[in-house]
């Protein structure tokens, strides 16, 4: 019987059926704006807030002030209640940046990372945590340390990447096949401003809603449509994985 973590996030489970494998490590892809640190966010508090779930919150890109202030403009008006009292535990830019390489920061992580108390993880993003490394080959051995450090501590983890192109199979790097699940957030401009779709393109050992469905960003977060898109932006011969 495999076991589902719930992301608490309207429309996305049911295409998951059901949530995300637990001790699985998905990427969440998307260009700037697409909703991926948002999609992070609400996971993290919907876990404490709703299932009871701590979680840890990596972010390379911003510090701990601008998190909270991201999610309190978002609904998310008990994050800083969650992070005083430990349930949420942040490590910001201003830590994560702050030693030369992987291993330096690794260090200052594993006591929480091997606490039974942490059920969820985000790391955002892995443009910035590719800044520790000098080429593709090391970043892929720390990259698998990583992810097999946070499986074998029963994390259940988020990843971002920043992906310059709008439709996904233009740019395929290496981190799609060393995750165990790819979710793509796709913008795409319209008169009035932006539509938004969220693609799951794979998730190891579940089967799930492959077509693309729109979504929205609204006071409480991502809410995802489950009636699939009237067109379809790629064909399932064209999917990249």
């Amino acid at each position: 019987m495999i076991e589902i973590t719930k992301t608490g996030i309207e429309g996305l489970d049911s295409i998951l059926n059901g949530g995300i494998v637990t001790d699985s490590t998905t990427l969440v892809s998307g260009n700037p704006g697409a909703g991926k640190s948002i999609l992070c966010l609400q996971y993290i508090y919907n876990g404490v807030d709703q299932f009871d779930e701590k979680g840890i919150y990596l972010s390379f890109e911003e510090n701990e002030a601008d998190l909270r202030e991201a999610a309190e403009s978002i609904g998310f008006d008990k994050w800083p209640e969650f992070v005083e009292n430990g349930d949420i535990k942040v490590y910001d830019k201003q830590v994560l940046l702050r030693e030369n390489d992987f291993s330096s920061s690794l260090d200052l992580l594993l006591d929480d990372l091997e606490d039974e108390e942490y059920d969820r993880l985000v790391l955002d993003s892995l443009a910035m945590f590719n800044l520790f490394f000098d080429d593709e080959a090391e970043k892929r051995t720390y990259l698998l340390k990583f992810t097999d450090i946070l499986r074998s501590n029963g994390l259940t983890t988020l990843m971002t990447n920043e992906q310059g192109a709008v439709f996904p199979d233009t740019e395929i790097g290496l981190e799609n096949y060393l995750t165990d699940g790819n979710i793509y957030l796709i913008q795409t401009p319209t008169d009035s401003g932006v539509s938004r779709y969220v693609w799951v393109a794979k998730m190891r050992k579940q089967d799930i809603e492959t077509d693309i469905f729109p979504m929205e960003i609204e006071w409480g977060g991502i809410q995802v449509h489950e009636n699939a898109s009237a067109f379809s932006m790629m064909s399932e011969e064209d999917s990249p994985l």
